[in-house]
Parts: C-alpha cells; sequence; structure tokens
C-alpha cells in the first residue's frame, strides 16, 4: 500500500533533476525522513546535484512524522514549527539545518 507522502517525493526527485545543484548549495544538508507509517527516506542536499532514496542512511538531522502530517507539511497547510511544537514533527540531530527544511519543500516539491 502507497503511502500520501509518496507523491511528494516523488516531486522533490523531479525538483532534484531540475534545480538540485542550486539547492544543495543553499542547504548543505542531508536530512532523513522517518514516515511514521513504515517508510524511511534520505534527502541529501550536500553532495552533487542532491540525491533522493528510500531507505535509512547518515543524515545531518532526522524528522520523524505521520504521513499526512508531512503531507500537509509539504502543500503549505502545516506549519514546521507549529508541527514541532505541537509534538507531530520530531527533529533529532542539527535543530538549526532541519529549519531549512521548509524552504526546501517550497523549492524541489512545486
Amino acid at each position: 500500500m502507497g503511502l500520501k507522502s509518496d507523491a511528494v517525493f516523488a516531486k522533490i526527485q523531479a525538483g532534484l533533476e531540475s534545480q538540485g545543484a542550486e539547492v544543495v548549495k543553499k542547504t548543505n544538508a542531508i536530512f532523513a525522513f522517518k514516515i511514521k507509517e513504515g517508510k524511511n527516506w534520505v534527502l541529501d542536499l550536500k553532495n552533487g546535484s542532491g540525491s533522493l532514496k528510500e531507505g535509512e542512511g547518515k543524515a545531518d538531522a532526522t524528522i520523524t512524522i505521520a504521513d499526512e502530517d508531512f503531507v500537509a507539511m509539504a502543500e503549505g497547510k502545516l506549519n514546521g514549527m507549529q508541527a514541532f511544537m505541537g509534538g507531530k514533527l520530531k527533529i533529532s540531530g542539527n535543530m538549526m539545518l532541519a529549519q531549512k527544511l521548509g524552504s526546501v519543500l517550497e523549492s524541489v516539491g512545486k
């Protein structure tokens, strides 16, 4: 069964293909996503023109979030800070880098 977030990650992948090098320059970080419903992703915005792969890996910041909440955040319907303060979003690792995530999703997730 596919998750709603799969479509968001597909958009991110497409965004990397067209704007990856530019986003890597601005971001310089590796993010891991743990979708509570069972999928993990690693978004490398530190090397080359960026990459996205399903699975686990070393990251500068790890974001744990429910599928529905991740989709809402990517669509701009849920503010990342509000999600964090409300306990819907957990961050481990470099919190400052995690703050860049909103603009990253905005630029490559369109």
